[in-house]
């Protein structure tokens, strides 16, 4: 099984948004569609490789928030409306599972010669998967404000709640915290990550009966509800592009964001100096005294489709190889944790290194994750808005998943 912990500890040493031209790369011809997430550093990344069409190649794209919703009925038709799936720990064993995407290793043996040994998500003895960066949500902090209040820079949830109580009650702002907690994929993100920081485990052992409606799970969902207390009134509504712009706007003293958003947060365009020069990225907190952050190590790569033709998966690994190149890293080195020869760490990097290094675990490579993930992220919107109590939402967490794992099979 790939050891994402290994992987970004391999990152961390390596010495290394612009679209970059790359003449010849070695494709004869095909056709690659590359479905990916939105955000900076995967358009880096698919705009180097889409620099190789041309000379009888086609390159398209599809960046979308909706990607995850797209990637089964997308690679399930036949031919596949998409060559390549960028993807990250939650999408790969269910797209094996379906048998979607297919073993990496004859080309990466051709034409996989510059890619590090951490880069290569090996699963049952058969790399799946070409991972290219870490990610992981964190901490972001303004030095300034917590400076003001005289409070020292939060490394757990209660400290991160003290944090708030005193930027409130100094009238420096009403709603100095935000997290992602849209309902949907957001939300259960945000469930799973605090979760993770108890150290208990989702189901139980060697089942796929979910366990979370207990001790551990009360206690994220009171952290989670006290977290809101100091949130604008709109929570429910905040995924990552709102949270930044709130953060941008100098709105938010505390936050979590995703590594990914550090970059485009601290260089030196659509904010003010007084925002940029006093953000501070750390770990993500701890819940209490918890054996871990209350985070999630997430890897992005990218997988091939099993539905297309060998010609096609050819030309789209070449040119999803020249995406990951040395020279895309070296234009776009402080947009992410990149794990490819070339990328040199930065400042915006600190917080996801910090988390990694203070025992973050991976996100769970489970076939039913994304059926407890789902199941959360639809049922803990009554509970944030005090309509019900933890004990209920968590058993209503239960149900929704039970439900749905007996439809895909996973529970009898």
């Amino acid at each position: 099984m790939f050891q994402f912990k290994s992987m970004v500890a391999s990152a961390a040493i390596l010495i290394g948004s612009a679209t970059i031209s790359y003449a010849g790369c070695g494709i004869s011809g095909g056709n690659v569609s590359i479905l990916a997430n939105d955000f900076p550093a995967l358009h880096a990344v698919v705009s180097a490789a889409e620099a190789c069409a041309g000379d009888g190649v086609t390159i398209s794209k599809n960046h979308t928030k909706e990607h995850n919703s797209l990637q089964v009925p997308g690679l399930t038709a036949n031919p596949a409306e998409y060559s390549v799936v960028v993807l990250a720990n939650s999408s790969l064993v269910p797209l094996m599972g379906e048998g979607l995407v297919r073993p990496l290793d004859d080309l990466v043996a051709k034409h996989g010669g510059s890619l590090q040994k951490h880069q290569l998500v090996t699963i049952d003895g058969k790399i799946m998967a070409i991972a290219f960066m870490a990610n992981a949500q964190h901490l972001f902090y303004r030095s300034d404000i917590l400076a003001k209040v005289g409070v020292e820079a939060p490394t757990t949830y209660e400290e991160v709640l003290a944090a708030a109580k005193a930027i409130k009650s100094a009238g420096l702002m009403d709603h100095p915290f935000a997290f992602n907690t849209a309902p949907g994929w957001n939300l259960g993100e945000e469930f799973i990550n605090m979760y993770m920081g108890t150290g208990a485990d989702f189901f139980k052992p060697g089942t796929a009966e979910v366990s979370i409606n207990n001790e551990h799970g009360i206690a994220t969902l009171n952290m989670m509800k006290a977290l809101t207390e100091y949130s604008n009134p709109d929570f429910l509504t905040f995924n990552s592009d709102a949270t930044q712009a709130l953060w941008e706007a100098g709105d938010l003293a505390l936050a979590n964001f995703w590594g990914t958003r550090a970059g485009p947060i601290m260089d030196a365009e659509g904010s003010t100096e007084e925002v940029t020069s006093n953000t501070v990225v750390a770990s993500a907190p701890f819940l209490g005294d918890g054996p871990r952050p209350s985070s999630t190590l997430w890897w992005d790569g990218f997988s091939i489709a099993s539905n297309v033709s060998d010609a096609d998966a050819e030309a789209s690994f070449i040119a999803m190889m020249n995406g990951i190149s040395r020279e895309m890293v070296m234009a776009n080195n402080d947009l992410t944790v990149w794990l490819i020869d070339g990328y040199k760490p930065s400042a915006t990097s600190a917080g996801v290194t910090a988390t990694a290094a203070n025992g973050a675990a991976p996100y769970p490579m489970l076939p039913f994750m994304g059926t407890l993930h789902g199941a959360a992220g639809a049922e803990l919107s009554e509970f944030l808005q005090g309509s019900e109590s933890a004990e209920q939402a968590l058993a209503d967490i239960e149900a929704a998943y039970n439900a749905a794992a007996k439809e895909k099979g996973f529970l009898d």
